[in-house]
Parts: C-alpha cells; structure tokens; sequence
C-alpha cells in the first residue's frame, strides 16, 4: 500500500505549534516511506476563514520545510461533492430525512435530562414512511448503529471501544443543504486517498463518527493514530501565556527551522536516547510506535539547546540565506553586499555556540558595525589612555605581521612578553577597538575575519579616538 498522509489546518488564524507538530509527524511518516503529503484546507467555515489565514499557514509550512504533493485542496470548493455522498447515503437507506425543528431538540433534551435518560436525540423520522413527510425544512441525517460497538484500532491510543448507543444520528447537511465539516472530512479523506490519519486526539471521538459514514458508503476506514496534544512547562494545555504559539513567532524570535524540526519532532515522538538528528535520519526513523500517549511539555531551553547545535552544522551558505530570511521578516535592514561577505567569512566562528539568529548576529557585530566603530560603554572602559598606548605600540607589528592565524598569535605573544605583560591584558583593548564590544569571538578570528587593512584601520582609530 502507497502511503498517503494529510494535514488539514482551518484557516481561523496563525499556523499553531501543536499543527505544525501535526504537519511534521504527516510529512515525516510520508516522505520516510516515498508517499504522497498532501494538503487540505478546510475552509467550510466561511465566516471565520480568511485568505490572510490561509496565506499565514501557507508561509509556515513554507518556512519549516514541510513541502506538500499537488495542489492545495479547498473543502469548500468540494461542498458539490460532499452534497452527492450525503445523497447516495439516503438512497441507500444508510441516511434519513430530518424534519424535527431546533425548538423540537430542545425541549427533547430538556425532558430526558429531567427523567435522567440520555440527551442524546432520538429523531421521530428515523424510520417514518416518506408519504407522511411534511412540506417544511429538513436536515439529512446518518442511521447510526443503535446497538453494538464501535472499534477504533488507534496506532498511538490503542484499541479504543465505543458503544453505539452513545452516538446520535448526526447531522450531514444541514437544512439550507450545507455539508457539515464530519461528512466533509470522510469525503476528502477518501477521494484524496489518504490512507493514513495522524491528527489530535481530540479528535478521537470523531473519528468513531466517521466511521459509521466509511461503513454505510463501503469505503475503507483509514490507519488512525490520534497524537496526544502539547502541553506547557506546567503540565497545562499549551496557551499564550506560555508563550509563543504560532510558527511565525517562532521564525522572528530566531530560531533555524532545521532546529525547529528536530524540537518539534521529539515532542512526543522518540527513537531511542537520540536527541539531535537530520531530517534525512527523521525520515528514518520515524514511526507511529514511537508516539508516546501522554501529552508533550513544550520547553525551551531543550528547543534552544537543539537550535544552537543545528545552526553549528548548518552549511554556511544555507546559514547565511536563512539570516537574510530572519531579517526581512522581522523588517530589519538587509544586509549589504559588504556584510554579507564578511558573514561568509566569518561564519566558522559566529555558528558556534550560537542558539538562535540574534545571538549570531550580536557575535557578528564586528563585521556589521559601521567603521569607526564606537564603542559601547563597557568597551570604552577597556579603551583608557594606558591600553591606547599599548594598541599604538602592538599596531607596528601587526603591519609587518604576515595575516595567518599562527602568526598573528606569535606576533602577539611576542609583543605581551616584551612588555612584561600576558596577552589576556591585549584582549579586552583589541575587542574594543575592533567589535565596540566587551564580549566578541576571538580576537584572531575577528582580524582574520576583517583583513589586514581594516584591522590596522580600526585599532589606529581606537587609539587616536577621543571618546576611547
């Protein structure tokens, strides 16, 4: 059987976090055994969907990686569709016309609850004969198994058994001959040839809903696996309050998607102790066995703990394209072509140690500084009179220094022991003059970084400054 996994967002809003979990466990379950990832809209909604939602999820899908097969599919725009099966299913007996009004409901379910039975509804035109049918609206309705069990096989939840008698008739046009979203669902599902469901297990109960539709149309049910939700640090259900919550926030605050992947992908899903992995070896690995039942607890220290280990294997150039990315979408200026040469340089030394982009970037400030660079006020004090001088005594040496990385060191160890000092003393005066800052990478690797030329320029500044 050729794999065939969905995600079906509503757009209501934001790509949520726990969705995009959701996006990823599809993508990765597919693209791992070379089948199909498709993408639905589920859009029935029309009063709370917008194109601005659709768009927003498009982009976090987008900005995580998590490519889709064919064409974006919209739920409305299959309402026709939704409409036939629903019909077939009152040809067929498996469905019934409802003529009951909301106030009929109501006061059914007022009545039960009084004498203490069931508020399910119990529709009078269940098995009526269609000659006494009134000249009124009517809904149509599925003919649930009133007896009997209902198996759900969950690859995560296990064997879950359900009592028909708990499930009611439900609605699968409405009135104005609407589909409903549980009908539409079943529909897309089956004419997508989607093989598997990996979705929320708050939608568990739904899903013995929708069975009863596979059932009555002789479709084949789907593999479920129902995935337990994301939880904050405090064991509650994920909210703003701990937090970010949609995936654009996430790509703002810095994060590389590679990082983003990986956290994502072991928040409720493992493969034995590992912990940092590639998308290569995700594909791999994942499995549905490897879903744990209890829900995950979002935590970002372990989030910023991956990233940073991603962003120090990233290959650069990648690196690099990601920042630019960073930057346009938190409406930073773009970096110069003079920049962004000296990030391609300096990269080796910025990515390590580094756990998201602005924290790159604040290492990076010696390369995107302007020059003269002014120092801040921690730096300026490393800049007092008598470390000027000694800057102004080193810069000969550096200009006759050959600009390698071992003999910058010797150049430098050289002059310390001939002014009875330890290199440690130049440091803090060499960051200053040539970042504007008290904390930077190395100071080798920033003169290599920045060349000859401008080294010299720099710390000839710092010493003639005024301000230093």
């Amino acid at each position: 059987m050729s794999v065939v996994t969905r995600f079906a967002p509503s757009p209501t809003g934001f790509l949520h976090i726990g969705g995009a979990r959701t996006a990823l466990f599809n993508w990765l379950y597919a693209r791992g055994r070379g089948g199909k990832f498709l993408l639905r809209i589920e859009d029935t909604d029309r009063a709370r969907s917008t194109p601005e939602a659709t768009a927003a999820i498009l982009k976090g899908l987008d900005w995580l990686g998590l490519d889709h097969d064919g064409e974006v599919v919209s739920q409305f725009d299959r309402a026709p569709r939704h409409a036939e099966v629903a019909q077939a299913l009152l040809a067929k007996g498996a469905a019934y016309k409802c003529f009951s009004t909301p106030e009929e409901i109501s006061a059914f379910r007022e009545k039960a609850k009084e004498h203490g039975r069931s508020t399910l509804f119990q529709s009078p035109w269940r098995d009526a004969d269609p000659s006494s049918y009134p000249d009124a609206p009517y809904v149509i309705r599925l003919k649930t198994a009133s007896d009997g069990e209902t198996v759900i096989e969950d690859q995560v939840q296990g064997r879950v058994v359900i009592r028909n008698d708990q499930l009611d008739d439900m609605i699968l046009l409405r009135s104005d001959g609407t589909p409903v979203y549980m009908l539409a669902v079943v529909v897309d599902d089956h004419d997508m040839g989607v093989t598997h469901v990996i979705r929320g297990d708050d939608h568990l109960n739904n899903a013995a809903r929708q069975m009863g539709i596979y059932s009555a149309m002789g479709w084949d049910v789907p593999v479920w696996a129902h995935i337990p939700l994301i939880h904050g640090p405090d064991g509650k259900k994920l909210s703003k309050r701990h937090g970010a919550l949609g995936v654009d926030e996430y790509q703002k605050m810095g994060y590389p998607a590679a990082g983003m992947r990986n956290y994502l992908a072991r928040l409720g899903w493992s493969h034995g102790d590992d912990e940092f992995f590639t998308d290569a070896q995700a594909q791999d690995w994942f499995d549905l066995s490897g879903i744990g039942k209890s829900p995950a607890r979002f935590d970002f220290k372990k989030l910023e703990n991956l990233c940073g280990q991603h962003i120090a294997a990233a290959e650069d150039a990648a690196l690099l394209r990601e920042i630019e990315a960073y930057l346009d979408v938190t409406e930073e200026n773009p970096l110069t072509d003079a920049q962004r040469d000296g990030l391609a340089r300096g990269m080796y030394c910025l990515k390590e140690r580094a756990k998201t982009f602005p924290e790159l970037l604040e290492k990076a400030r010696f390369i995107l500084t302007d020059t003269p660079v002014v120092p801040d006020e921690k730096a300026q004090k490393a800049l007092d009179p008598v470390s000027r001088g000694i800057l102004g005594a080193l810069t000969p040496h550096l200009q006759n220094a050959s600009w390698s990385r071992e003999e910058l060191e010797a150049a430098t160890a050289a002059f310390a022991d001939a002014q009875g000092t330890k290199f440690g003393k130049l440091a803090g005066p060499l960051r200053a003059a040539l970042a504007g800052r008290a904390v930077t990478p190395s100071v080798f690797d920033m003169m290599l970084v920045l060349g000859k030329e401008e080294t010299i320029r720099r710390i000839e500044h710092a010493v003639t400054s005024e301000t230093g």
